[in-house]
Protein backbone atom coordinates (compact mmCIF):
# COMPACT_ATOMS: atom_id res chain seq x y z
CA UNK A 1 0.00 0.00 0.00
CA UNK A 2 1.92 3.51 -1.04
CA UNK A 3 2.61 5.71 1.90
CA UNK A 4 0.31 8.73 2.66
CA UNK A 5 2.73 10.39 5.25
CA UNK A 6 3.95 13.72 4.16
CA UNK A 7 3.08 15.88 1.18
CA UNK A 8 4.08 14.66 -2.65
CA UNK A 9 7.47 16.86 -1.97
CA UNK A 10 8.21 14.65 0.70
CA UNK A 11 7.19 11.17 -0.37
CA UNK A 12 8.90 11.34 -3.86
CA UNK A 13 12.55 12.10 -1.84
CA UNK A 14 12.22 8.61 -0.03
CA UNK A 15 9.69 6.80 -2.62
CA UNK A 16 11.25 3.61 -4.52
CA UNK A 17 13.88 3.48 -1.99
CA UNK A 18 12.74 -0.17 -0.79
CA UNK A 19 15.44 -0.55 2.09
CA UNK A 20 15.73 -3.88 3.86
CA UNK A 21 14.73 -5.26 0.84
CA UNK A 22 16.87 -8.45 -0.48
CA UNK A 23 18.12 -8.03 -3.68
CA UNK A 24 18.17 -10.43 -6.79
CA UNK A 25 20.64 -12.47 -7.26
CA UNK A 26 22.62 -12.43 -10.59
CA UNK A 27 25.91 -13.92 -12.28
CA UNK A 28 27.42 -10.35 -12.01
CA UNK A 29 27.58 -8.11 -9.10
CA UNK A 30 25.31 -5.18 -8.20
CA UNK A 31 26.06 -1.84 -9.69
CA UNK A 32 25.02 0.43 -6.81
CA UNK A 33 25.09 4.19 -7.99
CA UNK A 34 25.80 6.96 -4.53
CA UNK A 35 28.14 9.68 -3.50
CA UNK A 36 26.13 9.44 0.40
CA UNK A 37 26.21 6.56 2.00
CA UNK A 38 23.77 6.77 4.72
CA UNK A 39 25.72 5.69 8.40
CA UNK A 40 23.26 3.51 10.83
CA UNK A 41 23.74 6.17 13.64
CA UNK A 42 25.54 9.10 14.80
CA UNK A 43 28.43 7.46 16.98
CA UNK A 44 29.35 5.86 13.28
CA UNK A 45 29.87 9.49 11.34
CA UNK A 46 33.06 10.23 12.62
CA UNK A 47 34.13 6.81 13.45
CA UNK A 48 37.31 6.32 11.92
CA UNK A 49 37.04 2.72 12.11
CA UNK A 50 34.01 2.63 9.89
CA UNK A 51 34.61 0.90 6.19
CA UNK A 52 32.49 2.91 4.15
CA UNK A 53 31.70 6.46 4.81
CA UNK A 54 31.43 7.81 1.42
CA UNK A 55 30.16 6.59 -1.93
CA UNK A 56 33.91 7.37 -3.95
CA UNK A 57 35.82 4.79 -1.42
CA UNK A 58 33.41 2.22 -3.76
CA UNK A 59 30.20 0.66 -3.41
CA UNK A 60 29.55 -2.89 -4.31
CA UNK A 61 30.35 -3.31 -8.01
CA UNK A 62 34.22 -1.86 -6.90
CA UNK A 63 34.47 -4.25 -3.64
CA UNK A 64 33.77 -6.91 -6.40
CA UNK A 65 36.11 -6.34 -8.39
CA UNK A 66 39.06 -5.97 -5.81
CA UNK A 67 38.10 -9.66 -4.72
CA UNK A 68 38.09 -10.91 -8.34
CA UNK A 69 41.80 -9.14 -8.84
CA UNK A 70 43.07 -9.76 -5.32
CA UNK A 71 42.07 -13.85 -6.26
CA UNK A 72 44.00 -13.40 -9.86
CA UNK A 73 46.95 -11.78 -8.47
CA UNK A 74 47.23 -13.86 -5.24
CA UNK A 75 47.19 -10.32 -3.13
CA UNK A 76 46.35 -9.62 0.10
CA UNK A 77 44.25 -6.42 -1.15
CA UNK A 78 43.92 -4.36 -4.42
CA UNK A 79 43.44 -0.76 -4.65
CA UNK A 80 41.59 0.55 -8.05
CA UNK A 81 42.66 3.81 -9.95
CA UNK A 82 40.96 5.57 -13.05
CA UNK A 83 43.74 4.62 -15.41
CA UNK A 84 46.24 2.05 -15.63
CA UNK A 85 49.03 5.44 -15.46
CA UNK A 86 47.10 6.82 -12.04
CA UNK A 87 47.79 3.03 -10.54
CA UNK A 88 51.59 3.95 -11.74
CA UNK A 89 51.66 7.34 -10.24
CA UNK A 90 49.40 6.58 -7.40
CA UNK A 91 51.50 3.75 -5.94
CA UNK A 92 54.59 5.46 -6.16
CA UNK A 93 52.91 8.73 -4.50
CA UNK A 94 52.41 6.72 -1.80
CA UNK A 95 55.80 4.96 -1.31
CA UNK A 96 57.92 7.62 -2.34
CA UNK A 97 58.78 10.99 -0.14
CA UNK A 98 61.34 14.03 -0.77
CA UNK A 99 64.97 12.74 -0.57
CA UNK A 100 63.86 9.69 -1.80
CA UNK A 101 65.82 8.09 -5.22
CA UNK A 102 63.74 5.53 -7.45
CA UNK A 103 65.07 3.58 -9.64
CA UNK A 104 63.58 2.82 -12.64
CA UNK A 105 64.06 0.54 -16.24
CA UNK A 106 64.92 2.65 -18.82
CA UNK A 107 62.28 0.47 -21.22
CA UNK A 108 59.31 1.81 -18.81
CA UNK A 109 56.19 3.09 -20.18
CA UNK A 110 56.34 6.51 -21.75
CA UNK A 111 53.93 8.14 -19.64
CA UNK A 112 55.12 6.77 -16.28
CA UNK A 113 58.87 7.96 -17.50
CA UNK A 114 56.87 11.79 -18.20
CA UNK A 115 55.47 11.72 -14.57
CA UNK A 116 59.31 10.51 -13.14
CA UNK A 117 60.59 13.01 -15.05
CA UNK A 118 57.88 16.53 -14.44
CA UNK A 119 56.40 15.28 -11.19
CA UNK A 120 58.60 13.28 -8.93
CA UNK A 121 61.77 15.37 -9.69
CA UNK A 122 59.91 18.20 -8.92
CA UNK A 123 58.94 17.52 -5.42
CA UNK A 124 62.54 16.09 -4.77
CA UNK A 125 62.95 12.44 -5.58
CA UNK A 126 65.48 11.62 -7.48
CA UNK A 127 65.07 9.39 -10.54
CA UNK A 128 67.80 7.14 -12.11
CA UNK A 129 67.50 5.02 -15.21
CA UNK A 130 68.50 1.27 -15.10
CA UNK A 131 69.76 -0.51 -18.35
CA UNK A 132 66.81 -3.42 -18.15
CA UNK A 133 69.73 -5.64 -19.57
CA UNK A 134 71.28 -4.82 -16.22
CA UNK A 135 71.79 -8.37 -13.86
CA UNK A 136 70.02 -8.12 -10.68
CA UNK A 137 73.41 -7.95 -8.92
CA UNK A 138 74.86 -5.25 -10.36
CA UNK A 139 71.43 -3.24 -9.93
CA UNK A 140 70.93 -3.53 -6.26
CA UNK A 141 74.75 -2.96 -6.13
CA UNK A 142 74.47 0.31 -7.28
CA UNK A 143 71.82 1.50 -5.01
CA UNK A 144 72.69 4.60 -2.95
CA UNK A 145 71.35 4.83 0.71
CA UNK A 146 68.47 7.03 -0.46
CA UNK A 147 67.05 4.43 -2.79
CA UNK A 148 63.32 3.45 -1.71
CA UNK A 149 62.32 2.15 -4.51
CA UNK A 150 63.05 0.48 -7.76
CA UNK A 151 60.20 -0.07 -10.75
CA UNK A 152 59.97 -2.61 -13.31
CA UNK A 153 58.50 -3.37 -16.46
CA UNK A 154 58.78 -6.92 -17.90
CA UNK A 155 58.32 -6.97 -20.71
CA UNK A 156 59.94 -3.80 -21.48
CA UNK A 157 57.91 -1.06 -23.46
CA UNK A 158 58.39 -1.39 -27.29
CA UNK A 159 61.84 -3.12 -27.08
CA UNK A 160 60.39 -5.93 -24.52
CA UNK A 161 63.52 -6.97 -22.65
CA UNK A 162 62.76 -9.55 -19.33
CA UNK A 163 63.70 -8.52 -15.89
CA UNK A 164 64.37 -11.02 -13.35
CA UNK A 165 61.87 -9.98 -11.19
CA UNK A 166 62.31 -12.53 -8.52
CA UNK A 167 65.98 -12.33 -8.02
CA UNK A 168 65.55 -8.46 -8.22
CA UNK A 169 63.01 -8.50 -5.50
CA UNK A 170 64.99 -10.38 -3.20
CA UNK A 171 68.33 -8.96 -3.52
CA UNK A 172 65.92 -5.53 -3.02
CA UNK A 173 64.49 -7.00 0.34
CA UNK A 174 67.80 -7.40 1.80
CA UNK A 175 68.25 -3.50 1.02
CA UNK A 176 64.95 -2.53 2.65
CA UNK A 177 64.11 -1.53 -1.29
CA UNK A 178 60.18 -1.76 -2.22
CA UNK A 179 59.95 -3.57 -5.70
CA UNK A 180 57.36 -2.33 -8.04
CA UNK A 181 56.48 -4.10 -11.45
CA UNK A 182 54.24 -3.03 -14.13
CA UNK A 183 52.64 -6.26 -15.16
CA UNK A 184 50.04 -5.20 -18.00
CA UNK A 185 51.73 -7.36 -20.56
CA UNK A 186 51.35 -10.32 -18.18
CA UNK A 187 47.80 -9.01 -16.92
CA UNK A 188 47.92 -11.10 -13.44
CA UNK A 189 47.17 -14.17 -15.32
CA UNK A 190 50.55 -15.13 -17.42
CA UNK A 191 52.72 -13.46 -14.73
CA UNK A 192 51.92 -12.95 -11.04
CA UNK A 193 54.77 -10.80 -9.95
CA UNK A 194 53.74 -10.77 -5.74
CA UNK A 195 54.46 -14.93 -5.93
CA UNK A 196 57.55 -14.00 -6.90
CA UNK A 197 58.74 -11.75 -4.30
CA UNK A 198 57.89 -8.28 -5.62
CA UNK A 199 55.90 -5.76 -3.22
CA UNK A 200 53.38 -4.40 -5.92
CA UNK A 201 51.65 -5.70 -9.13
CA UNK A 202 50.64 -2.60 -11.19
CA UNK A 203 48.91 -3.55 -14.31
CA UNK A 204 46.12 -0.87 -16.60
CA UNK A 205 43.14 -2.80 -16.16
CA UNK A 206 42.77 -0.58 -19.66
CA UNK A 207 44.35 -3.12 -21.85
CA UNK A 208 43.58 -7.10 -21.26
CA UNK A 209 41.34 -6.83 -18.69
CA UNK A 210 39.28 -4.41 -19.82
CA UNK A 211 39.73 -5.96 -23.17
CA UNK A 212 37.25 -3.67 -25.56
CA UNK A 213 39.69 -0.59 -25.79
CA UNK A 214 36.43 1.44 -24.30
CA UNK A 215 37.06 1.97 -20.57
CA UNK A 216 40.12 2.89 -18.70
CA UNK A 217 41.11 1.86 -14.93
CA UNK A 218 44.14 0.46 -13.01
CA UNK A 219 44.92 -1.66 -10.33
CA UNK A 220 47.84 -2.40 -7.45
CA UNK A 221 47.73 -5.40 -5.71
CA UNK A 222 49.87 -5.70 -2.65
CA UNK A 223 50.28 -8.36 0.32
CA UNK A 224 51.95 -6.17 2.87
CA UNK A 225 49.22 -4.57 5.33
CA UNK A 226 51.50 -1.42 5.54
CA UNK A 227 51.24 -1.21 2.06
CA UNK A 228 47.58 -1.64 1.82
CA UNK A 229 46.89 1.40 3.97
CA UNK A 230 49.44 3.25 2.55
CA UNK A 231 48.01 2.63 -1.10
CA UNK A 232 44.37 3.16 0.35
CA UNK A 233 45.66 6.60 2.17
CA UNK A 234 46.79 7.84 -1.38
CA UNK A 235 43.51 7.01 -2.80
CA UNK A 236 41.88 8.79 -0.31
CA UNK A 237 44.31 11.90 -0.22
CA UNK A 238 44.20 12.57 -4.08
CA UNK A 239 40.25 11.93 -3.95
CA UNK A 240 40.48 9.04 -6.97
CA UNK A 241 37.81 6.87 -7.67
CA UNK A 242 36.30 4.59 -10.60
CA UNK A 243 32.38 4.60 -11.08
CA UNK A 244 30.65 0.96 -10.36
CA UNK A 245 29.57 0.72 -14.01
CA UNK A 246 33.21 1.10 -15.16
CA UNK A 247 34.22 -1.64 -12.00
CA UNK A 248 31.07 -3.88 -13.85
CA UNK A 249 32.84 -3.62 -16.85
CA UNK A 250 35.87 -4.94 -15.74
CA UNK A 251 34.37 -7.96 -13.82
CA UNK A 252 33.04 -8.92 -17.04
CA UNK A 253 36.09 -8.83 -18.71
CA UNK A 254 37.97 -10.69 -15.97
CA UNK A 255 35.36 -13.66 -16.63
CA UNK A 256 36.57 -14.32 -20.57
CA UNK A 257 40.46 -12.88 -19.54
CA UNK A 258 41.92 -16.48 -20.02
CA UNK A 259 39.79 -17.26 -23.44
CA UNK A 260 40.63 -14.36 -24.75
CA UNK A 261 44.77 -14.28 -23.51
CA UNK A 262 44.78 -17.86 -24.72
CA UNK A 263 44.08 -16.60 -28.54
CA UNK A 264 45.73 -13.51 -28.58
CA UNK A 265 49.29 -15.40 -27.33
CA UNK A 266 48.66 -18.52 -29.69
CA UNK A 267 48.11 -15.80 -32.60
CA UNK A 268 50.38 -13.74 -32.09
CA UNK A 269 53.29 -16.31 -31.57
CA UNK A 270 51.89 -17.77 -34.99
CA UNK A 271 52.58 -14.48 -36.53
CA UNK A 272 55.89 -13.74 -34.94
CA UNK A 273 57.27 -17.35 -36.29
CA UNK A 274 55.77 -15.82 -39.69
CA UNK A 275 57.65 -12.55 -39.42
CA UNK A 276 61.01 -14.14 -37.76
CA UNK A 277 61.05 -15.82 -41.69
CA UNK A 278 60.67 -13.23 -44.01
CA UNK A 279 63.56 -11.54 -45.56
CA UNK A 280 62.17 -7.58 -44.92
CA UNK A 281 62.51 -8.27 -40.96
CA UNK A 282 65.84 -8.05 -39.16
CA UNK A 283 64.57 -9.78 -36.20
CA UNK A 284 61.53 -10.24 -33.70
CA UNK A 285 61.05 -8.65 -30.28
CA UNK A 286 59.06 -11.39 -28.42
CA UNK A 287 59.94 -13.41 -25.78
CA UNK A 288 58.02 -16.77 -26.01
CA UNK A 289 59.58 -16.92 -29.28
CA UNK A 290 62.62 -19.51 -29.35
CA UNK A 291 65.60 -17.94 -29.94
CA UNK A 292 65.05 -14.82 -28.15
CA UNK A 293 67.61 -13.72 -25.60
CA UNK A 294 64.55 -13.24 -22.87
CA UNK A 295 63.44 -17.30 -23.35
CA UNK A 296 64.47 -19.01 -21.30
CA UNK A 297 63.47 -16.39 -18.54
CA UNK A 298 59.92 -15.92 -19.65
CA UNK A 299 59.94 -19.78 -20.12
CA UNK A 300 60.43 -20.40 -16.66
CA UNK A 301 58.63 -17.74 -15.33
CA UNK A 302 55.23 -17.44 -17.22
CA UNK A 303 52.13 -19.50 -18.19
CA UNK A 304 52.00 -18.15 -21.64
CA UNK A 305 52.63 -14.93 -23.47
CA UNK A 306 49.78 -12.19 -24.94
CA UNK A 307 49.79 -10.60 -28.51
CA UNK A 308 51.84 -7.50 -28.06
CA UNK A 309 55.45 -7.25 -29.67
CA UNK A 310 57.55 -5.83 -32.11
CA UNK A 311 59.76 -6.34 -34.90
CA UNK A 312 63.11 -5.05 -36.39
CA UNK A 313 62.64 -4.08 -40.37
CA UNK A 314 65.02 -3.77 -42.68
CA UNK A 315 67.22 -0.35 -42.67
CA UNK A 316 65.17 2.27 -43.96
CA UNK A 317 63.94 6.16 -43.48
CA UNK A 318 60.85 7.18 -41.43
CA UNK A 319 58.65 7.89 -44.63
CA UNK A 320 59.18 4.13 -45.85
CA UNK A 321 58.04 2.64 -42.35
CA UNK A 322 54.93 5.16 -42.68
CA UNK A 323 53.70 3.75 -46.01
CA UNK A 324 54.57 0.31 -44.65
CA UNK A 325 52.05 1.07 -41.78
CA UNK A 326 49.86 3.16 -44.02
CA UNK A 327 49.05 -0.21 -46.49
CA UNK A 328 47.93 -2.17 -43.74
CA UNK A 329 44.20 -2.30 -43.58
CA UNK A 330 43.46 -4.71 -40.68
CA UNK A 331 45.99 -3.26 -37.91
CA UNK A 332 44.80 -0.14 -36.85
CA UNK A 333 47.22 2.63 -36.12
CA UNK A 334 46.71 4.00 -32.63
CA UNK A 335 48.44 3.83 -28.90
CA UNK A 336 47.32 1.51 -26.23
CA UNK A 337 46.59 -2.53 -26.66
CA UNK A 338 44.71 -5.04 -25.11
CA UNK A 339 41.74 -4.98 -27.00
CA UNK A 340 39.93 -7.95 -29.57
CA UNK A 341 41.74 -5.62 -32.60
CA UNK A 342 44.82 -5.57 -33.97
CA UNK A 343 47.10 -2.35 -33.88
CA UNK A 344 50.63 -0.89 -34.77
CA UNK A 345 52.82 1.61 -34.30
CA UNK A 346 55.96 2.96 -35.36
CA UNK A 347 58.39 2.82 -32.11
CA UNK A 348 61.56 5.15 -33.02
CA UNK A 349 60.34 8.51 -31.98
CA UNK A 350 59.83 7.00 -28.54
CA UNK A 351 63.50 6.57 -28.28
CA UNK A 352 65.05 9.72 -28.31
CA UNK A 353 64.82 9.60 -24.51
CA UNK A 354 65.91 6.57 -23.55
CA UNK A 355 69.66 6.71 -21.84
CA UNK A 356 70.92 3.52 -22.83
CA UNK A 357 70.76 3.65 -26.63
CA UNK A 358 70.75 0.28 -28.61
CA UNK A 359 71.03 -0.62 -32.62
CA UNK A 360 67.96 -3.00 -33.41
CA UNK A 361 69.30 -3.22 -36.98
CA UNK A 362 66.52 -0.88 -37.81
CA UNK A 363 63.87 0.64 -37.66
CA UNK A 364 60.95 -1.03 -34.93
CA UNK A 365 57.43 -1.51 -35.17
CA UNK A 366 55.15 -3.06 -32.14
CA UNK A 367 51.78 -4.69 -33.28
CA UNK A 368 49.30 -5.74 -31.19
CA UNK A 369 48.10 -8.96 -32.19
CA UNK A 370 44.47 -9.44 -31.65
CA UNK A 371 41.68 -11.69 -31.84
CA UNK A 372 41.20 -11.49 -35.78
CA UNK A 373 42.41 -14.99 -37.86
CA UNK A 374 45.88 -14.66 -38.08
CA UNK A 375 46.15 -16.13 -41.27
CA UNK A 376 44.60 -12.62 -42.29
CA UNK A 377 46.70 -10.50 -40.62
CA UNK A 378 49.96 -12.38 -42.32
CA UNK A 379 48.13 -11.14 -45.60
CA UNK A 380 47.88 -7.91 -44.56
CA UNK A 381 51.50 -7.61 -42.91
CA UNK A 382 52.69 -9.46 -46.57
CA UNK A 383 51.32 -6.16 -48.51
CA UNK A 384 52.88 -4.05 -46.03
CA UNK A 385 56.07 -4.99 -46.13
CA UNK A 386 55.91 -5.42 -49.92
CA UNK A 387 55.61 -1.82 -50.10
CA UNK A 388 58.20 -1.04 -47.62
CA UNK A 389 60.70 -3.09 -49.72
CA UNK A 390 59.59 -0.88 -52.69
CA UNK A 391 60.66 1.94 -51.19
CA UNK A 392 63.67 1.42 -49.47
CA UNK A 393 64.59 -0.61 -53.41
Amino acid sequence: MPSTNGRDETRLIRAGARAGEPVARTVGPPVQKGSTVLLPDAASLYDDTSLLTYGRQGLSAQAALRAALAELEHAEDVTLYPSGLSALTGALLAVLKAGDELLVTDAIYKPTRRFCDHVLKRFGVGIRYFDPREAPETLIGGASAATRAILMESPGSLTFEMQDVGRVAALARERRILSLVDNTWGAGYLYKPLDHGADISLQALTKYVGGHSDIFMGSAAVNDPKLVRALEDGIHNLGWSVSGDDAYQMVRGLRTLPTRLARHGESGLAVAAWLAQQPGVVRVLHPALPGNPDHELWKRDYSGACGLFALALSPGPEAAVNAFLDELTLFGLGFSWGGFESLAVSCDPQFKVRKFKRDYGGPLVRLHIGLEHPDDLIADLRRGLDVYAARIG
